[in-house]
């Protein structure tokens, strides 16, 4: 299979300026997948111009009926070529073959369902009882899209994040101009090859521009005037950047950064039902900002948690992207790849204990792979306690009482998400209240969902995505005052 995209930009498939096009390496073979156009600088500019003039000159920011209409034609072409999408996202992530079954294609086009059920149900205006303090007045709190958005996106869940991002945002009534991440441009470039079918559509109201480059096009969006919003997930150094860049113009940002989620078993819990969940750090290759990365458990059952993890650790299996019965397959890239085995030896270097796992398989001579890494009698003051290593690496943190386990949670720079595990599901509760996240699940329970809102506390971002509250964040507030008679 070789594959070569396109630009999307003002409602039509354009080659990149010069017709660049880049390599897109397949992260399980490292192999030349295919190409994707190259954007230019001047290409991102168009780009910007036509969201931009899409959204001023034509009725989409205003006329709800138009934009539900669109969406509806646009998920339907998208679930009509859903096999077509399925081996790309594959061949670019290198995510297992039964991923796509659920959160890499399946699950991303199922929720599009709540967005446009949202959009077709929403008050887009409300009024407010007359309190009579300044004069009486009809006084109507409205609701307007926000403007032009510019979304940027990982490359663990692309598909995933960008429909998170784009429909949203497009039923809002804004413009979008998307960039993804360099790895995976086919999940983006895609939805611009289905978009160019759908002719309700106005041109310009979605752009899709794939680069090479990681930095150039994402801080032109983040530092145009034209643009509104920005919408980023991703790292939290590439947040802070975003945020400066967006300072200049004060444009409203929205950030869905890292984690360092703590997942608490307490000392009533049955290891048997609660440990297997923290295996889950080995899904996608640890790939993921919500996975559970700490487990800490109680100190006088330490022992009994690691050697229940390591026969775990060392069953599990892993491997071609292609078998239907892996859950885990390569990292993204080389250098992905690299900078989980350097946390993984500052691990060693400061004193943690390596039960498993630790370097690169032997089994597998090609792609970037990591085994499945164990570390026991962490201190959460070491390097991989603190930071997000995004692999296959799980730490487990002994603490002394519930009031110390929920200390410990607490004490990171992040807060995006974790878990609880009790046989007492009303203790269980107690303590996930008093955790400082965005979501967390009691004994397995699981957040995510559509309707759920989905963001983080402290250095894991600002806004939420998904719910009605991730619709809201492409949406100004206006109060209107009207004479009474």
């Amino acid at each position: 299979m070789t594959i070569q995209s396109q630009l999307f930009i003002g409602g039509a498939l354009t080659a990149a300026e010069g017709g660049q096009l880049y390599e897109v390496i397949n992260p399980a073979t490292e192999a030349v997948a295919g190409r994707a156009a190259d954007a230019a600088p001047a290409d991102a500019t168009r780009a910007i111009a036509a969201a931009r003039d899409a959204f001023d000159h034509s009725a989409w920011s205003t006329d709800s009926a138009l934009r539900l209409r669109a969406l509806r034609k646009f998920r339907d072409a998208l679930l009509a070529r859903r096999e077509e999408l399925r081996p790309l996202l594959i061949a670019e992530t290198g995510a297992p073959a039964a991923i796509t079954y659920g959160p890499q294609l399946d699950g991303p086009l199922a929720s599009i369902d709540f967005v446009l059920d949202t959009l077709a149900q929403y008050r887009f205006e409300r009024e407010l009882p007359d309190m009579g303090i300044m004069g009486p007045a009809r006084r109507l709190v409205v609701r307007e899209a926000a403007g032009v958005v510019g979304a940027i996106t990982p490359w663990n869940f692309p598909l995933q994040i960008n429909l998170t991002k784009i429909i949203p945002a497009l039923a809002a009534g804004c413009a979008v101009v998307l960039k993804p991440a360099p790895d995976t441009p086919w999940s983006a470039s895609f939805l611009g090859e289905v978009a160019a079918t759908c002719p309700d559509f106005p041109a310009g109201v979605l752009n899709i521009v794939t680069s090479a480059d990681k930095a150039t096009i994402g801080e032109m969006l983040s530092s145009d005037p034209r643009i509104d919003v920005i919408s980023f997930t991703g790292s939290t150094a590439v947040g802070r950047r975003i945020m400066e860049c967006a300072a200049h113009s004060i444009k409203r940002v929205f950030l869905e950064l890292g984690g360092k989620s703590a997942y608490i078993v307490l000392d009533d819990a049955d290891f048997a039902k609660a440990l297997p969940l923290a295996a889950g750090v080995c899904f996608h290759a640890g790939q993921g900002c919500a996975l559970l990365t700490r487990l800490l458990v109680p100190r006088g059952r330490h022992d009994e948690a690691v050697t229940f993890l390591e026969a775990l650790f060392k069953s599990f299996s892993y491997g071609d992207p292609a078998d239907m019965t892996q859950i885990m397959g390569p990292l993204i890239n080389a250098a992905q790849r690299d900078r989980v085995l350097a946390h993984i030896e500052s691990g060693r270097r400061e004193g943690a204990r390596l039960i498993t796992g630790g370097g690169r398989p032997t089994h597998f001579p090609k792609g970037y792979y990591v085994e499945p890494t164990l570390f026991a009698n962490v201190s959460n003051t070491m390097r991989i306690a603190r930071e997000e290593i995004f692999g296959p690496v799980l730490v487990v943190i002994p603490y002394d009482d519930d009031e110390d386990a929920i200390r410990i949670a607490n004490d990171s720079d992040y807060g995006l998400s974790g878990g609880v595990a009790s046989a007492d599901p009303a203790r269980a509760e107690r303590v996930a209240r008093r955790i400082r996240t965005g979501t967390i699940g009691v004994n397995g329970a699981n957040f995510f969902a559509a309707n759920a809102p989905f963001g983080g506390y402290k250095q894991s971002g600002i806004g939420r995505e998904m719910g009605v509250e991730g619709f809201e964040e492409y949406l100004e507030i206006k109060t209107l005052a009207l004479p009474t008679a």
